[in-house]
Formats: structure tokens, sequence, C-alpha cells
């Protein structure tokens, strides 16, 4: 918070300057002919970018291979704000710093769109209230989530741009389409399995888990902070074995190490999962989503 604090005593000289940006970033969102949308986080970018089209410029504050959850802006990285029309970011804690930034930017016109208004929340237990707060911020990492935040998007650019209002609310629809295409299939598909339980470096995918009927069991839960103990580890063993996992799933960012010693304790293998906060693999969202689903289906049919 005291970072927060220097960067905002220093954001308006700064701002001063940003016309003069020579970025690729500030370039990106430069475009006068089109709407100037500011996003806190890939995923946003992802639902953004298929509601808007080529009738939106979008910048990114939180770039790739930050963490985060624990990720506090400079004022370059926020300074887009100063002259966007739209800032879009997640809301339910996963942007503690927000509000202040918005604040910061004394950008009277900023139209803001909190993209899980509306979502059924799931709230915080345990150790994860002191890592994220007291609700679950990960609502984009289930379809139905995702289709929340895409028509909340698609409500605020055309409050912003009313001009291209249908453009936005038709492209809105389709890809809303296409997440429940995806739904649907493997709703079906977990349906018919006997196994429902699968292992996590990281506690994000409470939503996913609520969209299949499926039992989220993460390292991070269990460990805490820090090296397992001997007990510890040997709790996650025995429900892996009980539950026949023969997969851990990690983030490259959360947990990889305990997780491969977990999976060399029972056996089984660690394959990566996406959390759609950074640009991975050059996969679209659809395509991530599709990964994460086909990969934890084959894990529990084994």
């Amino acid at each position: 918070m005291k970072k927060l604090c220097i960067f905002l005593l220093s954001v308006f000289l700064l701002f001063s300057f940003t016309a003069c940006a020579a970025d690729d970033k500030t370039t990106q969102a430069s475009d006068d002919s089109k709407l100037s949308v500011s996003v806190s986080f890939n995923a946003l970018y992802e639902f953004t970018k298929a509601v808007g089209k080529d009738k939106v410029a979008i910048s990114t504050i939180i770039p790739t291979g930050s963490e985060p959850h624990h990720f506090e802006p400079k004022a370059s990285d926020i300074a887009d704000l100063n002259t966007a029309k739209v800032f879009i970011y997640n809301g339910l804690g996963m942007e503690p710093w927000a509000e202040e930034v918005i604040n910061a930017s004394e950008n009277d016109d900023l139209i803001t769109i909190i993209a899980s208004d509306g979502a059924d929340i799931i709230k915080n237990e345990g150790e994860e209230i002191e890592e994220h707060g007291q609700y679950d911020p990960h609502l984009w990492l289930s379809l139905s989530g995702a289709m929340i935040e895409v028509q909340n998007i698609a409500d605020g650019l055309s409050k912003a741009d009313p001009d291209n209002k249908d453009f936005y609310q038709a492209n809105a629809k389709a890809y809303r389409k296409e997440l429940n295409d995806l739904l649907t299939e493997y709703k079906e598909k977990f349906a018919a399995l006997e196994n429902k339980n699968f292992v996590t470096g990281h506690a994000a995918f409470h939503y996913f888990c609520n969209d299949f009927g499926l039992e989220q069991n993460s390292v991070e839960d269990v460990f805490a902070e820090g090296e397992p103990s001997t007990r510890q580890l040997a709790d996650l063993v025995e429900y892996c074995k009980d539950n026949q996992v023969t997969t851990i799933f990690a983030e490259e960012t959360a947990s990889p190490e305990v997780s491969r010693t977990l999976a060399d304790e029972v056996g089984a293998s660690v394959k990566i999962i996406y959390t759609m906060e950074g640009s991975d693999d050059s996969l679209s969202y659809l395509e991530r989503m599709k990964a994460n689903c086909e990969n934890i289906y084959k894990s529990l049919s084994q």
C-alpha cells in the first residue's frame, strides 16, 4: 500500500507526458477512430476484444508474467486511464488498487465496468480470505461466469459508444453462444464420470467446479505457505490415492515445485492449467478453456 501511495503522488506528472509516449501499449490505444479501453488483465482483454472487435483499442494493465494477485501498479502502468473512455476490471478483490487508480486519473469521463457484477459469488474460507479477501475473484475461469462478464462488458461498451450498441450486443450474443456450447459439451462429459475429484496447485477453480459438479482440492489449501510438513504431505498423498488422482494441475506461477513433489509421491503426472491471467501460448480464451476442460476430463477418465 505504501508503494501505491508513492505512485499516486507521481501519477499526475506522468500523465502530462503520456501524449508523447511511443511505446506499443500507448500506441495501441491511441487511435481516435476507436473506443479507447483499458482492462486489468488478459481474460478481460479477450472478452473485450470479442465484443468490441475492430471498434475498440485495448490496453492491458497487468502484463503477462506478473503475479496478478500481488500486482501493485506503477504510474506508467495506469497512464492510459488518463485518456481512456472505458476501464474494465474484474472486481471481487482481484484488483484492490482499482478504485484508487480511477480516482488518481482524474478522468471525469471514464466509464468503469466491473465485469463480475450480478454474478452468484463464492465466499472464501480459511487461508483464501488472507490471499484474496472475502470473495473468490476467479469468476472468469467458469464458462457461465465468463458469459456474465461478457454481457457486462457489452452493456458497458454500449453505454460508452451508443452508436455501436447493436454491434456490441450482437458480438456478445455470438461469443456467449460459443461459451455456452463448450459448457454444454463438457457438462455432458463430466456428468458421465464417476470420479469428480481433481487436484490443482492453487485454489482458483471453484467456479469452474460449480459448472461441472466437480470437487477441487488444492495444494495450497493443504500446504499454505512454505514447504509442507510430513503430516500435510501424507494427508494429500492419501487423498490422491483414495480419489485415484493421476494428474496434478499446476499454474506456472503457483506452487509448481510442491505440485511436482506431490506428483512424485503418488506416481502422478503434472500438467499446466491455464488461469487466463496472462497471455499463454498465444492461445485464445476459448482454446485455453477447451484445453482445461479436456485435460481435466481425461485425468478423471483414467
